[in-house]
Protein backbone atom coordinates (compact mmCIF):
# COMPACT_ATOMS: atom_id res chain seq x y z
CA UNK A 1 0.00 0.00 0.00
CA UNK A 2 2.81 2.42 0.97
CA UNK A 3 4.62 1.51 -2.26
CA UNK A 4 1.59 2.39 -4.37
CA UNK A 5 1.13 5.71 -2.57
CA UNK A 6 4.78 6.60 -3.07
CA UNK A 7 4.58 5.67 -6.76
CA UNK A 8 1.49 7.79 -7.27
CA UNK A 9 3.17 10.71 -5.51
CA UNK A 10 6.28 10.31 -7.67
CA UNK A 11 4.19 10.16 -10.87
CA UNK A 12 2.27 13.25 -9.82
CA UNK A 13 5.52 15.09 -9.11
CA UNK A 14 6.92 14.10 -12.52
CA UNK A 15 3.75 15.23 -14.28
CA UNK A 16 3.79 18.56 -12.48
CA UNK A 17 7.46 19.09 -13.30
CA UNK A 18 6.81 18.43 -17.01
CA UNK A 19 3.78 20.73 -17.02
CA UNK A 20 5.77 23.57 -15.48
CA UNK A 21 8.65 23.05 -17.91
CA UNK A 22 6.30 22.96 -20.91
CA UNK A 23 4.47 26.13 -19.78
CA UNK A 24 7.70 28.04 -19.19
CA UNK A 25 8.98 27.03 -22.63
CA UNK A 26 5.80 28.34 -24.25
CA UNK A 27 6.21 31.61 -22.33
CA UNK A 28 9.86 31.88 -23.30
CA UNK A 29 11.00 31.58 -19.69
CA UNK A 30 12.91 28.30 -20.01
CA UNK A 31 15.38 26.81 -22.46
CA UNK A 32 14.43 23.87 -24.66
CA UNK A 33 16.72 21.08 -25.83
CA UNK A 34 16.45 20.86 -29.61
CA UNK A 35 16.49 17.51 -31.38
CA UNK A 36 19.23 16.96 -33.94
CA UNK A 37 18.41 17.84 -37.55
CA UNK A 38 18.39 14.21 -38.72
CA UNK A 39 15.84 13.20 -36.10
CA UNK A 40 13.68 16.24 -36.89
CA UNK A 41 13.70 15.31 -40.59
CA UNK A 42 12.70 11.74 -39.75
CA UNK A 43 9.84 12.98 -37.58
CA UNK A 44 8.62 15.28 -40.36
CA UNK A 45 8.81 12.44 -42.89
CA UNK A 46 6.81 10.14 -40.62
CA UNK A 47 4.13 12.79 -40.07
CA UNK A 48 3.89 13.49 -43.80
CA UNK A 49 3.63 9.77 -44.52
CA UNK A 50 0.82 9.44 -42.01
CA UNK A 51 -1.15 12.40 -43.39
CA UNK A 52 -0.89 11.36 -47.05
CA UNK A 53 -1.52 7.69 -46.30
CA UNK A 54 -4.79 8.61 -44.56
CA UNK A 55 -5.88 10.80 -47.48
CA UNK A 56 -5.00 8.17 -50.10
CA UNK A 57 -6.69 5.43 -48.09
CA UNK A 58 -9.87 7.46 -47.60
CA UNK A 59 -10.16 8.45 -51.27
CA UNK A 60 -9.44 4.90 -52.44
CA UNK A 61 -12.30 3.70 -50.26
CA UNK A 62 -14.54 6.30 -51.93
CA UNK A 63 -13.35 5.15 -55.36
CA UNK A 64 -14.06 1.49 -54.65
CA UNK A 65 -17.33 2.12 -52.80
CA UNK A 66 -18.95 5.46 -53.80
CA UNK A 67 -21.98 4.91 -51.51
CA UNK A 68 -21.19 6.52 -48.11
CA UNK A 69 -23.92 4.53 -46.34
CA UNK A 70 -22.44 1.28 -47.62
CA UNK A 71 -18.99 2.36 -46.42
CA UNK A 72 -20.36 3.08 -42.94
CA UNK A 73 -22.11 -0.27 -42.87
CA UNK A 74 -18.93 -2.09 -43.91
CA UNK A 75 -16.98 -0.21 -41.22
CA UNK A 76 -19.47 -1.20 -38.50
CA UNK A 77 -19.46 -4.86 -39.52
CA UNK A 78 -15.66 -4.81 -39.65
CA UNK A 79 -15.48 -3.46 -36.09
CA UNK A 80 -17.98 -6.10 -34.98
CA UNK A 81 -15.85 -8.72 -36.77
CA UNK A 82 -18.87 -9.85 -38.73
CA UNK A 83 -19.36 -10.32 -42.45
CA UNK A 84 -21.41 -7.60 -44.12
CA UNK A 85 -24.50 -8.81 -46.03
CA UNK A 86 -23.98 -9.16 -49.77
CA UNK A 87 -25.72 -6.53 -51.87
CA UNK A 88 -25.85 -5.69 -55.56
CA UNK A 89 -23.34 -3.04 -56.59
CA UNK A 90 -24.30 -0.17 -58.91
CA UNK A 91 -23.50 -2.06 -62.10
CA UNK A 92 -25.37 -5.15 -60.99
CA UNK A 93 -28.39 -3.08 -59.96
CA UNK A 94 -28.45 -1.40 -63.38
CA UNK A 95 -28.07 -4.82 -65.01
CA UNK A 96 -31.16 -6.09 -63.19
CA UNK A 97 -33.25 -3.11 -64.33
CA UNK A 98 -32.07 -3.48 -67.95
CA UNK A 99 -32.83 -7.20 -68.05
CA UNK A 100 -36.23 -6.78 -66.39
CA UNK A 101 -37.13 -3.99 -68.84
CA UNK A 102 -35.98 -6.09 -71.79
CA UNK A 103 -38.11 -9.02 -70.70
CA UNK A 104 -41.06 -6.69 -70.18
CA UNK A 105 -40.76 -5.17 -73.66
CA UNK A 106 -40.17 -8.60 -75.15
CA UNK A 107 -36.89 -10.42 -75.87
CA UNK A 108 -38.07 -10.86 -79.46
CA UNK A 109 -38.12 -7.10 -80.09
CA UNK A 110 -35.00 -5.20 -81.13
CA UNK A 111 -35.15 -2.87 -78.13
CA UNK A 112 -35.93 -5.63 -75.63
CA UNK A 113 -33.11 -7.82 -76.93
CA UNK A 114 -30.69 -4.87 -76.78
CA UNK A 115 -31.69 -4.10 -73.18
CA UNK A 116 -31.10 -7.71 -72.15
CA UNK A 117 -27.70 -7.80 -73.86
CA UNK A 118 -26.72 -4.53 -72.16
CA UNK A 119 -27.92 -5.89 -68.83
CA UNK A 120 -25.84 -9.05 -69.16
CA UNK A 121 -22.79 -6.92 -69.97
CA UNK A 122 -23.40 -4.66 -66.96
CA UNK A 123 -23.69 -7.77 -64.79
CA UNK A 124 -20.29 -8.97 -66.00
CA UNK A 125 -18.83 -5.52 -65.35
CA UNK A 126 -20.35 -5.64 -61.86
CA UNK A 127 -18.62 -8.95 -61.22
CA UNK A 128 -15.31 -7.53 -62.42
CA UNK A 129 -15.80 -4.53 -60.13
CA UNK A 130 -16.34 -6.86 -57.17
CA UNK A 131 -13.00 -8.49 -57.93
CA UNK A 132 -11.36 -5.05 -58.13
CA UNK A 133 -12.82 -4.04 -54.76
CA UNK A 134 -11.69 -7.26 -53.11
CA UNK A 135 -8.19 -7.13 -54.60
CA UNK A 136 -7.82 -3.44 -53.82
CA UNK A 137 -8.90 -3.96 -50.22
CA UNK A 138 -6.51 -6.86 -49.61
CA UNK A 139 -3.46 -5.72 -51.56
CA UNK A 140 -3.65 -1.95 -51.10
CA UNK A 141 -6.02 -0.67 -48.41
CA UNK A 142 -5.13 -3.25 -45.76
CA UNK A 143 -1.37 -2.51 -45.81
CA UNK A 144 -2.07 1.23 -45.60
CA UNK A 145 -4.46 0.71 -42.69
CA UNK A 146 -1.98 -1.57 -40.94
CA UNK A 147 0.60 1.22 -41.08
CA UNK A 148 -1.78 3.80 -39.61
CA UNK A 149 -3.17 1.52 -36.92
CA UNK A 150 0.08 -0.32 -36.18
CA UNK A 151 3.46 1.12 -37.08
CA UNK A 152 2.47 4.76 -36.80
CA UNK A 153 0.78 4.23 -33.44
CA UNK A 154 4.02 2.74 -32.15
CA UNK A 155 5.96 5.69 -33.56
CA UNK A 156 3.54 8.14 -31.95
CA UNK A 157 3.88 6.38 -28.60
CA UNK A 158 7.69 6.50 -28.70
CA UNK A 159 7.62 10.08 -29.96
CA UNK A 160 5.46 11.12 -27.01
CA UNK A 161 7.80 9.29 -24.64
CA UNK A 162 10.75 11.13 -26.21
CA UNK A 163 8.95 14.43 -25.61
CA UNK A 164 8.46 13.52 -21.95
CA UNK A 165 12.12 12.53 -21.57
CA UNK A 166 13.12 15.82 -23.15
CA UNK A 167 10.94 17.74 -20.69
CA UNK A 168 12.48 15.78 -17.81
CA UNK A 169 15.96 16.62 -19.10
CA UNK A 170 15.25 20.33 -19.44
CA UNK A 171 13.53 20.45 -16.05
CA UNK A 172 16.65 18.88 -14.52
CA UNK A 173 18.80 21.49 -16.26
CA UNK A 174 16.61 24.25 -14.83
CA UNK A 175 16.83 22.85 -11.30
CA UNK A 176 20.61 22.59 -11.57
CA UNK A 177 20.83 26.27 -12.56
CA UNK A 178 18.69 27.24 -9.59
CA UNK A 179 20.61 25.08 -7.07
CA UNK A 180 22.67 27.13 -4.61
CA UNK A 181 23.63 24.65 -1.88
CA UNK A 182 26.42 22.22 -2.67
CA UNK A 183 24.37 19.17 -1.72
CA UNK A 184 21.50 20.37 -3.86
CA UNK A 185 23.84 20.89 -6.82
CA UNK A 186 25.28 17.40 -6.41
CA UNK A 187 21.77 15.93 -6.36
CA UNK A 188 20.76 18.01 -9.41
CA UNK A 189 23.87 16.95 -11.32
CA UNK A 190 23.08 13.30 -10.60
CA UNK A 191 19.51 13.82 -11.78
CA UNK A 192 20.76 15.55 -14.93
CA UNK A 193 23.06 12.62 -15.80
CA UNK A 194 20.17 10.17 -15.38
CA UNK A 195 17.68 12.22 -17.43
CA UNK A 196 20.32 12.84 -20.14
CA UNK A 197 20.97 9.11 -20.39
CA UNK A 198 17.25 8.29 -20.57
CA UNK A 199 16.71 11.00 -23.19
CA UNK A 200 19.60 9.74 -25.35
CA UNK A 201 18.34 6.17 -25.13
CA UNK A 202 14.78 7.17 -26.06
CA UNK A 203 16.06 9.33 -28.93
CA UNK A 204 17.93 6.31 -30.32
CA UNK A 205 14.84 4.08 -30.03
CA UNK A 206 12.71 6.70 -31.79
CA UNK A 207 15.32 7.19 -34.49
CA UNK A 208 15.47 3.46 -35.27
CA UNK A 209 11.69 3.32 -35.59
CA UNK A 210 11.57 6.39 -37.81
CA UNK A 211 14.25 5.06 -40.13
CA UNK A 212 11.85 2.21 -40.86
CA UNK A 213 9.64 4.69 -42.74
CA UNK A 214 11.81 4.15 -45.82
CA UNK A 215 10.97 0.45 -45.69
CA UNK A 216 7.32 1.41 -45.30
CA UNK A 217 7.50 3.49 -48.48
CA UNK A 218 9.06 0.56 -50.35
CA UNK A 219 6.30 -1.75 -49.12
CA UNK A 220 3.57 0.73 -50.05
CA UNK A 221 5.14 1.07 -53.51
CA UNK A 222 4.75 -2.67 -54.08
CA UNK A 223 1.15 -2.45 -52.86
CA UNK A 224 0.52 0.46 -55.23
CA UNK A 225 1.84 -1.61 -58.14
CA UNK A 226 -0.54 -4.41 -57.17
CA UNK A 227 -3.45 -1.96 -57.13
CA UNK A 228 -2.49 -0.56 -60.54
CA UNK A 229 -2.36 -4.09 -61.97
CA UNK A 230 -5.79 -4.80 -60.48
CA UNK A 231 -7.16 -1.67 -62.14
CA UNK A 232 -5.55 -2.61 -65.45
CA UNK A 233 -7.20 -6.02 -65.28
CA UNK A 234 -10.56 -4.45 -64.43
CA UNK A 235 -10.50 -1.88 -67.22
CA UNK A 236 -9.25 -4.45 -69.74
CA UNK A 237 -12.16 -6.71 -68.80
CA UNK A 238 -14.62 -3.81 -69.10
CA UNK A 239 -13.20 -2.88 -72.49
CA UNK A 240 -13.56 -6.44 -73.75
CA UNK A 241 -17.09 -6.73 -72.39
CA UNK A 242 -18.11 -3.47 -74.07
CA UNK A 243 -16.38 -4.50 -77.28
CA UNK A 244 -18.41 -7.69 -77.35
CA UNK A 245 -21.57 -5.71 -76.58
CA UNK A 246 -20.87 -3.25 -79.37
CA UNK A 247 -20.56 -6.13 -81.82
CA UNK A 248 -23.89 -7.50 -80.58
CA UNK A 249 -25.59 -4.14 -80.93
CA UNK A 250 -23.97 -3.45 -84.28
CA UNK A 251 -26.68 -5.37 -86.12
CA UNK A 252 -29.48 -3.44 -84.41
CA UNK A 253 -31.14 -0.47 -86.14
CA UNK A 254 -29.73 2.85 -84.98
CA UNK A 255 -32.67 5.17 -85.72
CA UNK A 256 -35.60 5.28 -83.34
CA UNK A 257 -38.61 7.54 -83.70
CA UNK A 258 -40.28 9.40 -80.85
CA UNK A 259 -43.84 8.45 -79.98
CA UNK A 260 -45.33 11.59 -81.49
CA UNK A 261 -43.27 11.16 -84.70
CA UNK A 262 -42.26 14.84 -84.59
CA UNK A 263 -38.56 14.15 -84.53
CA UNK A 264 -36.12 11.30 -84.95
CA UNK A 265 -32.78 10.63 -83.35
CA UNK A 266 -29.63 10.86 -85.42
CA UNK A 267 -28.11 7.45 -86.06
CA UNK A 268 -25.47 6.79 -83.42
CA UNK A 269 -22.03 6.19 -84.84
CA UNK A 270 -19.68 3.58 -83.42
CA UNK A 271 -17.10 5.12 -81.12
CA UNK A 272 -13.57 3.84 -81.78
CA UNK A 273 -11.97 2.66 -78.53
CA UNK A 274 -8.22 2.50 -77.82
CA UNK A 275 -6.90 -0.98 -78.39
CA UNK A 276 -5.32 -2.78 -75.44
CA UNK A 277 -3.25 -5.19 -77.45
CA UNK A 278 -2.69 -6.42 -80.95
CA UNK A 279 -5.01 -9.32 -80.22
CA UNK A 280 -7.91 -6.92 -79.63
CA UNK A 281 -8.28 -4.87 -82.84
CA UNK A 282 -10.66 -1.96 -83.00
CA UNK A 283 -14.16 -2.82 -84.19
CA UNK A 284 -15.22 -1.41 -87.53
CA UNK A 285 -18.16 0.97 -87.57
CA UNK A 286 -21.22 -1.24 -87.87
CA UNK A 287 -24.12 1.22 -88.02
CA UNK A 288 -25.22 1.57 -91.61
CA UNK A 289 -26.31 4.69 -93.45
CA UNK A 290 -28.62 4.88 -96.46
CA UNK A 291 -27.26 2.48 -99.06
CA UNK A 292 -26.96 3.21 -102.73
CA UNK A 293 -29.96 0.93 -103.34
CA UNK A 294 -32.21 3.10 -101.19
CA UNK A 295 -30.83 6.24 -102.82
CA UNK A 296 -31.66 4.91 -106.26
CA UNK A 297 -35.13 3.93 -105.10
CA UNK A 298 -35.80 7.42 -103.76
CA UNK A 299 -34.56 8.94 -107.00
CA UNK A 300 -37.12 7.02 -109.08
CA UNK A 301 -40.88 6.56 -108.92
CA UNK A 302 -40.62 2.76 -108.93
CA UNK A 303 -41.06 0.22 -106.10
CA UNK A 304 -38.93 -2.61 -104.71
CA UNK A 305 -39.38 -5.66 -102.57
CA UNK A 306 -37.70 -5.50 -99.14
CA UNK A 307 -37.19 -7.95 -96.32
CA UNK A 308 -37.90 -6.77 -92.76
CA UNK A 309 -34.86 -7.22 -90.49
CA UNK A 310 -36.46 -6.54 -87.11
CA UNK A 311 -39.87 -6.17 -85.53
CA UNK A 312 -41.15 -2.61 -85.57
CA UNK A 313 -44.14 -1.21 -83.68
CA UNK A 314 -45.84 1.71 -85.41
CA UNK A 315 -45.77 4.91 -83.32
CA UNK A 316 -48.99 6.25 -84.89
CA UNK A 317 -51.55 5.58 -87.62
CA UNK A 318 -49.32 6.98 -90.37
CA UNK A 319 -46.77 4.19 -89.84
CA UNK A 320 -46.85 0.48 -90.65
CA UNK A 321 -45.95 -2.12 -88.03
CA UNK A 322 -43.46 -4.73 -89.21
CA UNK A 323 -42.55 -8.32 -88.38
CA UNK A 324 -39.05 -9.68 -88.80
CA UNK A 325 -38.40 -11.68 -91.99
CA UNK A 326 -41.62 -10.68 -93.76
CA UNK A 327 -41.36 -9.27 -97.31
CA UNK A 328 -43.13 -6.01 -98.18
CA UNK A 329 -43.25 -3.58 -101.09
CA UNK A 330 -41.58 -0.21 -100.55
CA UNK A 331 -41.40 3.01 -102.53
CA UNK A 332 -40.73 6.67 -101.97
CA UNK A 333 -42.88 9.75 -102.26
CA UNK A 334 -41.84 13.36 -102.94
CA UNK A 335 -40.92 15.32 -99.83
CA UNK A 336 -40.40 12.27 -97.59
CA UNK A 337 -37.72 12.19 -94.91
CA UNK A 338 -34.59 10.45 -96.14
CA UNK A 339 -34.83 7.84 -93.38
CA UNK A 340 -38.32 6.66 -94.35
CA UNK A 341 -40.17 4.89 -97.18
CA UNK A 342 -43.78 3.92 -97.79
CA UNK A 343 -44.36 0.24 -97.11
CA UNK A 344 -47.26 -1.88 -98.42
CA UNK A 345 -48.48 -5.23 -97.14
CA UNK A 346 -51.64 -6.27 -98.93
CA UNK A 347 -54.21 -3.57 -98.19
CA UNK A 348 -52.10 -2.05 -95.40
CA UNK A 349 -49.86 0.90 -96.09
CA UNK A 350 -47.74 3.27 -93.99
CA UNK A 351 -44.33 4.77 -93.37
CA UNK A 352 -41.49 2.42 -92.45
CA UNK A 353 -37.89 3.19 -91.35
CA UNK A 354 -35.27 2.12 -93.89
CA UNK A 355 -32.91 0.91 -91.16
CA UNK A 356 -35.30 -1.98 -90.56
CA UNK A 357 -35.22 -3.06 -94.21
CA UNK A 358 -33.02 -4.95 -96.65
CA UNK A 359 -33.76 -4.38 -100.33
CA UNK A 360 -34.14 -7.53 -102.40
CA UNK A 361 -32.88 -7.93 -105.91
Amino acid sequence: MDFNVKKLAADAGTFLSRAVQFTEEKLGQAEKTELDAHLENLLAKAESTKVWTEKIMKQTEVLLQPNPNARIEEFVYEKLERKAPSRLNNQEQLAQYLIDAGNDFGPGTAYGNALINCGETQRRIGGAHRELVQTGAINFLTPLRNFIEGDYKTISKERKLLQNKRLDLDAAKTRLKKARVTEARASSEQELRITQSEFDRQAEITRLLLEGISSTHAHHLRCLNDFVEAQMTYFAQCYQYMLDLQKQLGSFPSTFVSNNNQSSLTPMQSVPLPSISASAPLPAASNSVVTSGFSELKATSGSRKARVLYDYDAANSSELSLLADEVITVYSMPGMDSDWLIGERGNQKGKVPITYLELLN
